[in-house]
């Protein structure tokens, strides 16, 4: 293979079945830190924690049909905590934090097709 056919080849998308989306997006993240995002374009969500970047950009995009022009992720460790007097910890889980072209945004008080 010539060395212009490797750089016109363009990075593949993941394919993901409509299930396994809604499998990676868990649901938004409705924080006051959360929301005050979304004045940078930004919107937030609960993701499972085997999921990947171009994952997340590609179910977000179809899932919500707007153009993803970053995703940023942070695994939030989960704390130690009594449950009825005995000691408990809570799950780990995976923040997303999704960046938004111009003009484009999420609502949340309406639901998915």
């Amino acid at each position: 293979m010539s060395e212009t056919a490797e750089k016109k080849a363009a990075p593949k998308k993941p394919v993901l079945s409509r299930e396994a989306m809604f499998d990676i997006i868990r649901g938004p993240l409705i924080t006051e830190k959360a929301t005050a995002l979304s004045e940078k374009n930004q919107v937030g969500f609960k993701v499972s924690l085997d999921a990947t970047k171009p994952g997340i950009k590609a179910a977000v995009e179809t899932l919500f049909g707007v153009k993803v022009l970053s995703v940023n992720t942070l695994v939030q460790k989960g704390k130690t905590k009594r449950f009825k007097g005995r000691p408990g910890r809570r799950s780990d889980f995976k923040k997303a934090f999704v960046t938004l072209a111009e003009g484009q945004s999420i609502d949340f008080t309406t639901r998915l097709a």
